[in-house]
């Protein structure tokens, strides 16, 4: 007969020292509040980072200035200003100014005319910059790559008035383009002073100015792609514009969507520098933009407080749509700025 097993457990023998006790609630709860949560411990810590706190000040101090302090003089958009009296106007009108510009059947026109400059800029400048960052992926030759890197980053580093001449020498009777026209047997036109043309020499000229720079957070968006997805899809047997629709387009999505977002909401402040520089009063008609209108009505015929109402509207116009996009983002998309 096989002997019984003692399962009972063993009881330790006595000793001279104390069993160790459970820590109890209380006591976790206080070991925790005189851990992390010293003053002195967030002190010091802000003391030794007091490098990185001293690098965001100039741009703090930017914003204030230039921002958020100007914001103020929005109420003027509701006072009547008079140049050399009170900076926040002189006495309250509510919303006459309002009023007088909805009934302008010109800002309706130059409100036309930004929309369909943004919406074209929107849509053929926007994908231009990650269909190249996606071509200069696909290069391998590190030297050809380098180059074409450097010769689409330069017009970014170009003044606004150089690039405004060279706009205007290429589309120019005599410049490039009408050349290659009279050589094949058509016959000059005078681009610059063409309604109908000044929208595509507008786009075009973007996309050339903007293309190269934009893809620099492209390129660094592919770099955080894991290796490894690209392997596994080449041993299921996928091509590489299925690995580029799959595995590329999906790993920069959240770079594309926060970009795209911030893009919706500058979409009426429509360059106003270039388009200063090369419009004329034959091209107002579809090159006048608000920016444009807002500078011939404010300073040149001081007209301030109305000039404030329209800048008002429009921001407001801005603020309405990267609020739609973000939602639109978040809801559809999974990505947002908040």
């Amino acid at each position: 007969m096989a002997e019984a097993v003692d399962t009972a457990p063993s009881v330790p023998r006595a000793t001279g020292r104390r069993a160790p006790s459970m820590p109890t609630a209380s006591a976790f709860s206080k070991r925790t509040r005189r851990g992390t949560g010293r003053p002195g411990r967030r002190r010091s810590s802000r003391r030794g980072d007091w490098q990185l706190y001293t690098l965001v000040v100039i741009p703090v101090i930017w914003f204030i200035v230039f921002r958020y302090a100007p914001m103020v003089g929005n109420v003027i958009a509701f006072r009547r200003f008079v140049p050399g009296g009170s900076m926040y106007g002189e006495e309250w009108v509510g919303l006459k100014y309002v009023k007088m510009f909805i009934a302008d059947p010109t800002f309706w026109r130059v409100f036309r005319n930004t929309v369909v400059i943004g919406f074209s800029t929107l849509l053929v400048s926007f994908p231009a910059p990650i269909i190249l960052a996606l071509l200069l992926n696909e290069v391998r030759r590190v030297w050809f790559k380098k180059i074409v890197q450097t010769v689409s980053y330069l017009p970014h580093f170009l003044s606004m008035v150089i690039i405004a001449g060279i706009i205007m020498e290429v589309v120019a009777v005599d410049g490039p383009i009408n050349s290659l026209i009279t050589a094949l047997g058509g016959q000059a036109v005078n681009f610059i002073q063409t309604a109908k043309a000044f929208v595509p020499i507008y786009v075009i000229s973007d996309v050339w100015q903007t293309v190269g720079w934009g893809t620099i957070l492209y390129l660094a968006a592919l770099t955080t792609i894991d290796d490894s997805l690209y392997e596994a899809a080449q041993i299921d047997g996928a091509n590489r514009w299925q690995q580029t629709w799959h595995i590329t387009l999906p790993g920069i999505r959240p770079t594309i969507v926060t970009l795209l977002i911030l893009n919706v909401g500058s979409f009426l402040a429509v360059g106003f520098e270039k388009i200063l520089l090369i419009y004329n009063p034959l091209t107002y008609e579809t090159g006048d933009v608000i920016s444009t209108y807002l500078y011939r009505v404010g300073l040149q015929s001081s007209n301030f407080s109305y000039a404030a109402a329209i800048g008002l509207f429009e921001s407001l116009i801005g603020l309405i749509m990267v609020m739609a996009a973000n939602f639109a983002s978040r809801k559809f998309a999974k990505t947002s700025l908040w």
